[in-house]
This record gives C-alpha cells, structure tokens and sequence, in this order.
C-alpha cells in the first residue's frame, strides 16, 4: 500500500497547533484568574474602615490561608501585584489576549501611565516576548524614541493613531546593540560590525523597530567604471522607501555623509519605484558630531546619523544624554 508522507506532516502540524493553542488558552485563563483575584481583594479592602493598615493585614491573612494549598505563587508580593493588576487594568475585556501574566508583570513595574502604554501597544503590535519586552525596557526604547521625535508623535504612532509619515518617525538614536557581544574597549573594524549584524539579524531589526525588511548586504553599485559597496540596504513598508545604512567604526566626518547622500541618490533615480516615497540613509557611527551633520547636508536631507552603544546604558547615563540633546534641540531653534 502506497502512503502519503504529507498526512504525517499535516498531523504534526494539528497536534503543534494545538498543543499552542492550549498553551495560550491556559495562560489567558491564568491572567483572568490573577485580575479576579486583585479586584475582589480591591473590593475586600475598600470595605475596612481604615483601608491601609486594612488591605496590609487583609493581603497577610489570604497568603497565609492560600500558600499552603496553592504554593508559593500566592505569596505577599504576588497578591499585591494582583491587586495592582486590577488598579492598572480596571477592565478585563481590553487586557490583550496576546499578553501572557510575565508580560503584564513587566509592564507593572513600569510607574507612568503613557510609558506603559507604549509599551503594552507596541509589544502587541510586534508581537514580543516577554524576554524582547524585558529588552526593550531594559534599553529604554521609550527615552530614546523621545531624542528622535516629540512625545505625542510617538505615543500616536504606538496607539495605532497614525503611522509615521517622516523618517524621523522610525529613526533612534543612539541604537543600542549590546546583542553583537562585541567589547566596546576593544579593536575592530567595520567589517566586524557589519558581520555581527547580519549574525544577530533579527535583534538588530527589533532593535531598529517597525516595519524593516533586509534587502542586501554590501549592494555593488556601478558608476562609469567605479565600484561603491553600500553596507546594508532595508525597505520599511510603514514609510514605504529604501532605508540604507553604512557603519562607521570613527567619529563620523562629511565625507562620510556625503558618500551616503550619493547612495541616496543612487536609490532615488534608479532603484526607487514612482509610488515609493524618497530614499532615507543612517549612518551609524560610533560617535557623532551634530554640527558637522548641520553643515554638510542640505536641510531637506533625508540622510541622518545615529551613534550606536554596545552595551546597556544606565538610566543615569541616558536621563544625561536626554538633557543634553534638550539643550542642542534649543541652541538650534535660536539659531
């Protein structure tokens, strides 16, 4: 008897699916349960005369009553996470189905309402895992978006509002690239960091956020005899346009930027298509000089620069950079 080997795959397939299904079926139960739970403690302690000194000997009481027979998971600080659960997230139907109970942890920890908000759409929108949301705040994705562009821009670009119309919508800086593993004390040339790109692809494009699809790596561009390599070559489908980036191991200088305002302009006359928007090019350098950048390009430029860290910045190290691209963003303006 002759046997179709596609029924084995299609039944792998099925059982997988399923086996997803009910996992995701069990952690959306486990939320629900969790936000039941903190609003009928909520509920409990609005009921005590004095709520505070109440809700502290109410939240004691359950975890000793709840942890010998249902573990540890119903500690002190667990109930009270519950209960911040509710506070947070007063409405059960809008908790996203997406969000497992680590994801909604994470976002707790987080102490400004349009900061959680950021993150909680844009982990949905991209589909994150609690490990890449952890991430992304850790890198402080929401800050950094603040130095490329104003805040409501932002927050209306997360909330699904709009989508971005300007490349200084999509663009971040500094791009923080710890992933690559590479010693930021150490030698190495742009080969080396063009190399761990493409070894860590999907980091860097999480890292450079949404709608980017690789196109090429090291795009041979003939001119009358002379061969030019552009380093990585991206399309962003929200921007609809060809996002070129070349790597700059060095304090970037204006040959650099005007190298890349020709591959620019390469793209533009011979790649672009006549319902794509124009070309955008980021160099990104280990170092940047904002005048320079000022003085080189025309002011209608789609060619921005933007420096990239290899390690976690502390929130020490990036409230300094903050304050101090305040201060340049107001210098120009008096310009």
């Amino acid at each position: 008897m002759n046997l179709n080997e596609s029924i084995i795959t299609d039944i792998q397939s099925i059982i997988n699916t399923a086996r997803a299904n009910a996992i995701r079926s069990v952690d959306r139960e486990r939320v629900v349960m969790y936000w039941q739970i903190g609003k009928r403690i909520l509920e409990e302690e609005q009921g005590g005369e004095d709520r505070a000194e109440y809700g502290t000997r109410l939240i004691k009481y359950l975890s000793e009553k709840l942890q010998p027979q249902f573990g540890r998971g119903f500690s002190t600080r667990n109930l009270n996470l519950f209960r911040q659960f509710f506070r947070v997230f007063p409405i059960v139907q809008a908790l996203p189905a997406q969000l497992s109970w680590t994801h909604f942890s994470i976002l707790l920890s987080i102490n400004t309402e349009e900061k959680r908000e950021f993150y909680k759409v844009e982990t949905v929108k991209n589909n994150w895992t609690s490990r890449q949301l952890e991430r992304q705040l850790g890198s402080q994705l929401y800050e950094r978006l603040l130095l490329s562009a104003d805040k409501e821009s932002v927050l209306s670009v997360a909330r699904n509002e709009k989508q971005p119309t300007e490349p200084k919508d999509i663009i971040k800086d500094p791009l923080i690239l710890e992933f690559l593993g590479l010693k930021p004390e150490a030698a190495y040339y742009e080969k080396d960091l063009e190399s761990a790109l493409i070894t860590h692809l999907q980091e860097f494009m999480l890292e450079l956020g949404n709608g980017f699809s690789f196109v090429s790596r090291q795009k041979r561009i003939h001119l009358d005899g002379d061969d030019f390599f552009v380093d990585l070559v991206f399309y962003n489908r929200l921007l609809q346009c060809f996002v070129i980036i070349e790597l700059k191991t060095h304090k970037i200088t204006h040959q650099d930027l005007g190298q890349l305002q020709m591959y620019v302009n390469y793209y533009d006359r011979i790649e672009r298509m006549a319902h794509e928007n124009p070309t955008v090019g980021i160099l990104l350098c280990l170092e940047k000089n904002d005048t320079v950048v000022k003085f080189t390009l025309p002011e209608n430029s789609n060619v921005f620069a933007s420096k990239y860290q290899l390690y976690l910045p502390t929130a020490e190290q990036l409230s300094k950079e903050i304050h101090n691209e305040i201060l340049k963003q107001k210098d120009n303006e008096k310009e």
